[in-house]
């Protein structure tokens, strides 16, 4: 099957892991990948040594000088045929997603799509990069702001979206005039082997020079190149906290731009008038989805104890009802997690609960048997825990779901869901106005998503992702996150004869 998918894509089982386009290389260590689905090998590739490192940033500066001289709605064009071209590869691309990460099939085609929708996002967006227009407080002067494209732009990526996050950046940063040189995971390099193969099929089918975009396979060592590395002067880093920090702190001590993405510890409020069905649907798919390896996937559901039994009791019934298996087959709700380190990440957890002396609603275990060969399928558990218990501010990246109890009004559940370090999703469902308001207001949740009566994940494209806290504070997607990949500049020009100065200077020449 594997074989199939990657000869539809125009790749190979044995496929150079580096890219400044159409030319591919790698001299760096080799490295295999393997299906969490079954545990099959998918292929071998190749990461990157010093030296073909610094050809790539050197082919990157010089396509740069080329690219930003397009205008941004023809760069526009060359998106839109990307998106075209993510189309027509729709099925195989998103299959093989569903097999290198494990994530299931609809989520996998969902995923590429969310790589189209940014696209077509991305070309109207090619014809409005607006700036501003000010009035001067000198005579016959005028004052306006501008955008410029940065440059080099580094895009690390995580394993639990393989391609759809490099898409949120490429397609941004490419109509604002950038280029991009991208390191994925090494948990899912193939993912990345057939986007790059997308993408430079596209560029150099309208004549547009290598290093656009480029991919570099390999380790954190690669990772910490990109982020010392003063000719790139922006790095979008999406991962743990822990990866976050450091990319940061490189990046800050040469004075650069870094967007992080980085850790979610996500919480849904249930209030006294929640609809308890939409809330048992948004949990499961929320806390289940992607085998609990979304930044926002639901960690901690907080219910007012007057509709506690009653959703614990849904919640029980549902779990029992989940069908855990190959993420290809359409019938499973889901799959493996990415690895054998991640079950062991998971069972971890699931100690540490029960130090807490915690009760299980739902308790975790690995399955075994026929269909979960490759050790990395877990059964998604629920524990009945105090809000204060340590393992509770921890994100762990799996199935794994906190169910608190609060009492009183909706202030002191706040309070609880913002009592964690990470600030990326939220969400509250409720049919009180007066609830819904107080949850979005300034004194309400402090995550940079905040959802009425959905679940924490599933965000739209059209809207800026991102959030606060030990999340790290970057944007990436919609509204105006165009601007981080661009320089502003202000503009006064004065269109006298005479040049008056500030505060009355005058010199009498």
């Amino acid at each position: 099957m594997i074989s199939a998918i990657l000869k539809e894509l125009g790749i190979s089982e044995n496929h150079k892991g580096n890219s400044t386009g159409t030319k591919w290389f790698g001299s760096g260590k080799s490295f295999d990948s393997y299906s969490p689905v079954d545990g099959k090998k998918i292929g071998a590739t190749s990461s990157l040594s010093i030296e073909e490192y610094e050809n790539c940033i050197q082919q990157a500066e010089k396509a740069f000088v080329e690219f930003r001289a397009v205008p941004a709605p023809k760069r526009g064009e060359m998106v839109r045929q990307l998106g075209d071209a993510l189309r027509e590869k729709k099925s195989a691309l998103g299959k093989l997603v569903s097999y290198e990460m494990g994530k299931s099939l609809q989520e996998g085609l969902g995923e590429v799509q969310e790589m189209i929708d940014i696209c077509d996002f991305a070309v109207g967006l090619s014809r409005q990069l607006h700036g501003l227009t000010m009035h001067s407080e000198r005579p016959l002067h005028r004052m306006y702001e501008q955008y410029h494209p940065l440059g080099v732009v580094g895009i690390i990526s995580a394993f639990n979206f393989p391609v759809a996050v490099w898409s949120w950046n490429t397609a941004l940063a490419w109509i604002c005039g950038d280029v991009t040189v991208w390191k994925p995971s090494e948990k899912t390099p193939f993912c990345a082997i057939a986007c790059q193969k997308i993408a430079a099929d596209v560029f150099a089918a309208n004549g547009l020079p290598e290093g656009i975009s480029c991919l570099i396979n390999g380790d954190a060592e690669v990772g910490k190149w990109m982020a010392q590395d003063q000719r790139i002067p922006l790095v979008s880093a999406t991962g743990s906290t822990a990866m976050g920090r450091n990319v940061a702190q490189a990046v800050a001590a040469r004075l650069g731009k870094s967007l992080l993405e980085l850790g979610g510890n996500n919480a849904i409020i249930v209030t006294p008038s929640a609809n308890i069905k939409t809330t048992i649907i948004g949990t499961v798919f929320g806390a289940v989805g992607t085998a609990g390896q979304r930044c926002t996937s639901t960690r901690r559901l907080i219910v007012h104890e007057t509709v506690y039994e009653e959703l614990k009791n849904g919640l029980k019934k549902a779990y029992g009802q989940l069908k855990i298996g190959n993420p290809l087959d359409e019938n499973n709700h889901m799959g493996p997690l990415i690895d054998t380190e991640a079950v062991n990440t998971y069972l971890n957890a699931l100690k540490e609960v029960e130090k807490e002396k915690a009760s299980w609603v739902v308790k975790g275990h690995v399955l075994k048997g026929e269909g979960y060969e490759s050790g990395c399928y877990v059964h998604p558990a629920i524990a009945e825990i105090d809000a204060t218990a340590q393992i509770v501010q921890t994100e762990t990246f799996a199935p794994l779901l906190y169910l608190i109890k609060y009492s009183g009004d909706v202030s002191n559940a706040i309070s609880i869901q913002n009592d964690v370090r990470q600030g990326l999703s939220s969400a509250i469902i409720t049919q009180d106005i007066q609830d819904s308001e107080t949850f979005l207001s300034h004194w309400g949740s402090d995550c940079g998503i905040a959802n009425v009566n959905i679940g924490t994940s599933g965000a739209e494209i059209g809207g800026a992702f991102g959030g606060e806290k030990d999340t790290g504070g970057g944007r990436e997607s919609g509204s105006d996150a165009w601007k981080v990949y661009m320089r502003r500049q202000t503009n006064t020009i004065n269109f006298s004869d005479d040049l008056p100065l500030a505060q009355g200077i005058n010199f009498d020449l």
